[in-house]
Formats: structure tokens, sequence, C-alpha cells
């Protein structure tokens, strides 16, 4: 019975400081909001910047909450000395969702972005409009099929618009699919004036994005790497 308390409390560690991890995240990119924009917005657009910020605040305490309550669930259970493996499976299968580990299918967008002319399309272009669906809801996002999840690096290789994804070297167009609420995820990318396609589109980049009810993103192909956990011998 020890040993089971034992390996519960140990997958309730772990699972806390996955979920931490992913809180962390979202607070910092909230603290990363650039106040001179900020300063120099007309009042419609900061409206829209301050609602955007108060829907992400109120996702990090969303998430707190959450966490909470599974701790004083996963307590319950130790303290009742009841059979953990099937809240243990449930929760495995959440987290494995939340870093990517399982293909998923649903509803939600796609956009594709192509160079033009001399518009060449950078990694800072990528990680934008990650970010963007991110704090729109996005459950999963894929560019050119490779899943994005919250260890993904996207850099460029050099000016003409050679870009690696984890390590894949990848080149226009590119792909990117999200799965969330539709509704949500469009209208995050597609403000008028000011929103992320119009930009693109200034700037001389051919963008389309299109709804679609039936996504399948593919699981994350590699496994968690840290650079200075070791295991014990």
């Amino acid at each position: 019975m020890k040993k089971g308390k034992f390996i519960v409390t140990i997958t309730i560690g772990i699972m806390c400081f996955i979920l931490t991890a992913l809180i962390f995240m979202q607070v910092k990119t909230i603290s990363q909001t650039d106040i001179s924009e900020l300063e120099i917005m007309r009042e419609s657009e900061l409206k829209t910047e301050i609602t955007s910020l108060k829907t992400r605040c109120e996702e990090v305490e969303a998430k707190i909450k959450e966490t909470n309550e599974k701790i004083l669930e996963y307590e319950a259970v130790i303290a009742e000395g009841k059979e953990a493996s099937e809240l243990l499976q449930k929760e495995l299968q959440e987290t494995e969702d939340l870093l990517g580990k399982n293909s998923v299918t649903g509803e939600g967008i796609i956009i594709t972005i192509s160079n033009s002319g001399t518009s060449k399309i950078n990694a800072e272009d990528l990680l934008e409009l990650v970010n963007i669906l991110r704090n729109a809801g996005a459950e999963a996002i894929s560019i050119n099929e490779q899943r994005i999840v919250y260890d993904s690096y996207i850099v460029d290789i050099n000016e003409k618009g050679h870009i690696t994804i984890k390590g894949v070297p990848e080149v226009a167009p590119f792909t990117i699919k999200a799965i969330g609420n539709p509704t949500y995820l469009e209208s995050s990318v597609a403000q008028k004036t000011s929103g992320y396609i119009d930009t693109q589109i200034a700037e001389g980049k051919q963008v389309t994005l299109e709804r679609a009810s039936n996504i399948t993103i593919a699981a994350h192909n590699s496994d968690l790497e840290f650079e200075y956990v070791k295991e014990e011998e």
C-alpha cells in the first residue's frame, strides 16, 4: 500500500510540474506585451488589446484553479485509499494531449502563407502566428504537418526564406493548422486594419484562411529533452 501511495505521489508531482510549466509560459506571454505599442494605439484598438489581455489573464487563473482542483482530487483519493489507476490514466491522457504526445482531430482553421516577390516569410512571422493562435485557445497547432508544442523552436537559416522548425528545414508555402473554436481562432488573426492576415498581405505576402470541421494533427515526433536533468545511476 505504501509503495502504491509513493507512486501516486510521484505521479502527482510530475503532473503538477508540467501544468505549472504551461501556466508559466502563458504568464510569460502576457508579461512580454509591448507597452510602447499600446501607447500609440487608437482607442478602439486599445480596447481590443485590453480585452485580449483580460482573456489571457482569465485563462491563466482558470488553469491555476484547475491545477489546485486536481491536487485536491488526488489528495482525496490517497486519503481514502481508493484505486487511483483510473484517475491517473485519465490525467495522463490529458497531459499527453497538452504535450502533443497524441494525434488529435477536431474543428478549427487552416492558414496558408506564401512568399510573394521579394517579400519573404521569416521565423518571426510564424512565431507571432503561433502565439496569436495559442492566445485564442488553440488546443493543437502544426506547421507543415509538424506538431508545435511548448518547446518547439522556429528559427531562420538565412535571408532567402529558409526556416527550420524543430531542426527540420522548411520553405514556403507554410500551412498552419489549428484545432479549437473556429470563430475565436479566425477572429484572432483576421482583425481588420491591424490584424495578422491584413498585415502580412500589406507586406506583400499571400495568405489564405479556411475553416475546417475535421482537422487532424499528428503527434509530436520526439521525446522531451532536458539539458541539465540526468537520471541517477
